[in-house]
């Protein structure tokens, strides 16, 4: 099992985005404002880190990337 894999042919001509959790806390104070009594929220990244959209549930923002054809994965 100590096999080397290409892990780069996975990535998809920059179509992967990274989905993770978001802590209201940790945002802006004019984000918080339109967020409610949430918590937690979802972002999705590109791979250099720009947050391309933030979102009410980890479900929708991956609906969100799949409808504009993006490759959705979770970050822990």
């Amino acid at each position: 099992m100590h096999v080397k894999y290409d892990f780069s042919r996975l990535m998809d001509e920059g179509r992967t985005v990274y989905v993770r959790s978001v802590k209201a806390a940790d945002l802006p104070d004019e984000v918080r404002e339109q967020v409610g009594n949430r918590e937690t929220l979802y972002a999705v990244h590109r791979a250099d880190g720009e947050r391309l959209a933030l979102v009410k549930d980890r479900k929708l923002a991956f609906v969100l990337a799949r409808q504009n054809d993006l490759a959705p994965v979770t970050v822990h």
